[in-house]
Parts: C-alpha cells; sequence; structure tokens
C-alpha cells in the first residue's frame, strides 16, 4: 500500500509547484473523483464474482455470497478512500509520513483508541464464517429483530417490521436468534366451548390440515392435529402444529386460522367469546 501512496503522491504533488487554494481543491476533487471510480470498477469486480460463484469449486449459498460481498464493498470503500486521503493532505502540507508507517505495519500500530474498532471487524467476520446470520436472515439480537438489511466490517444493520433500521456494532452482538435457518414451527390454539364433541372438531382440523398440506408447498411437515393442549375455564383449547420453509410460519398460521373458523362456522361448532346476558324483570 505504501508504493501505491507513494504513486499517487508523485502524481498528483509536485514539491516545485506553488498552488493557489482553487488549484489545491480542484487537485483534491481530481483524486477522490478517481477514488470514487476506482471504488465503483471494485464493486463490479466483486459483483461479477459472486455471480459466478456456482462455476467455483467452494461455491457458497446466495446469501452468504450477497453477505461477503457486502463486507468486501465496504472493505474496499474504506482502503480506497484512505489511499485518496494521504495526498489529499500533503497537497496542504501536512506531512503523512506517519500515516504511511501505519499502513506499513497494519493493524499493531493502531492503538488503544480503536481498541473497539478492530474487535467490531473481528466479529463481522467470525459472524460470517460461521454463518451464525446472513443478508435477508430474519434475526433477533438483543431484543432487535427484523430482516438483516445490511452486514459491514463495523454495524449490522437490521430492519424493523415497522420499518425501522437499527445499527447495531458488531461488537455488541452476544446472543442470536436466527428465524431462517431449517424448518419454521408454525403453531394455531382454536378454542371450543365444553358443549361441543371434541372428537368432531379434532376430525374437522384433520380434514384442514390434509387439504392445505396438499395445497401448500411451503409446508414441510404436518399440519399435525395435536388435540387438547388446554382445559380453561370456559373453553377446551385444541392445537394444529406445522413446520414450514423460513419465514412461511407466520403466514401458514394466518392461513389456518382462517381455514378453522370458516370450516367451524359450516359445521356449526361454536368458538366460544364472552357474552353479556340481561335479564328483565316484569312488573
Amino acid at each position: 500500500m505504501q508504493g501505491v501512496l507513494q504513486f499517487l503522491k508523485g502524481i498528483f504533488i509536485n514539491q516545485n509547484e506553488d498552488l493557489t487554494i482553487l488549484g489545491k481543491l480542484v487537485k483534491i476533487a481530481i483524486i477522490f473523483l478517481f477514488v470514487r471510480i476506482a471504488i465503483r470498477i471494485f464493486n463490479t469486480i466483486v459483483n461479477r464474482t459472486m455471480e459466478k460463484r456456482n462455476k467455483l469449486i467452494f461455491g457458497i449459498d446466495d446469501k452468504k455470497a450477497k453477505t461477503l460481498a457486502a463486507i468486501l464493498k465496504n472493505l474496499g470503500k474504506y482502503v480506497f478512500y484512505f489511499i485518496g486521503l494521504v495526498p489529499a493532505l500533503e497537497l496542504f502540507g501536512i506531512k503523512t509520513t506517519s500515516i504511511l508507517a501505519t499502513a506499513g505495519i497494519g493493524g499493531l500500530a493502531i492503538g488503544f483508541g480503536a481498541q473497539s474498532l478492530v474487535k467490531d471487524v473481528i466479529t463481522g467476520f467470525f459472524i460470517l464464517f460461521e454463518d451464525q446470520f446472513s443478508v435477508g436472515d430474519y434475526v433477533k439480537v438483543d431484543g432487535y429483530e427484523g430482516i438483516v438489511e445490511e452486514m459491514g466490517l463495523r454495524v449490522t444493520k437490521i430492519r424493523g417490521f415497522s420499518g425501522e433500521l437499527y445499527i447495531i456494532p458488531n461488537s455488541n452482538i452476544q446472543i442470536v436468534t436466527n428465524s431462517t435457518k431449517g424448518a419454521m414451527r408454525a403453531l394455531v390454539e382454536v378454542s371450543i366451548s365444553y358443549e361441543e364433541d371434541i372428537d368432531k372438531a379434532i376430525k374437522v382440523l384433520e380434514e384442514i390440515s390434509m387439504k392445505l398440506k396438499d395445497r401448500e408447498d411451503s409446508i414441510v411437515e404436518g399440519p399435525t392435529v395435536l388435540g387438547v393442549s388446554n382445559l380453561g375455564e370456559h373453553e377446551i383449547v385444541l392445537a394444529v402444529v406445522a413446520k414450514t420453509k423460513p419465514m412461511e410460519q407466520w403466514r401458514i398460521e394466518r392461513l389456518l386460522r382462517k381455514e378453522i373458523k370458516e370450516a367451524f362456522d359450516s359445521k356449526n361448532i361454536e368458538i366460544p367469546y364472552p357474552k353479556m346476558v340481561i335479564i328483565e324483570e316484569k312488573a
């Protein structure tokens, strides 16, 4: 990297050249224009490499490829801006010898002030290579949950259900709940009154489950009627469970509830709800 910086300094900086402030600003603008072009070229190379990943011997899945591409793009952006910053500082007479020395010996000279940054970066790489989660996964991290929108070298961005964007430093990520790893559980509990025939209700649930299984490809197992799961104060609770593809469990639960309500109405099976009875005394 030091050789690259010296080369750029030789191109943009002439020690014998006395530039006005306007001239220096023009040169700085040109430097960062080249930086932006270099970043775009680098990002294009990363994108094309990831598009061809299936042809590689060590081909990786789509989500992990997107995550790796995002991290590489962030790393490239930091490196190119750093390379452009050094000659820009030299134009104003700021000596960058110490900066070049730091770049030469790597992270060993970063110092105590950057320990948190280094910890964020290292944690980010461990998250990626341990495959804890990837871009597009639905996760819960320290009480914040949503879809992973971006993974950077320092932070992870999670988009909440209501649209909020949570920006979490990687080093603060301790416990992760990933809802997109393997089959997910869809659980629906429905209540019937004590006066209803339990066997009749279970038979209706089984018929619904069979039809739904044949119709929905996102169901990988079940739905299975578990039977009576609870005896409440005013109702008998029946449970139905299924395993679905990731991110499909909530849709299947909603669909099951709709199908159960319509079937119970057609079979005259009552779902209990609070009622108010008014008794009027005749004079």
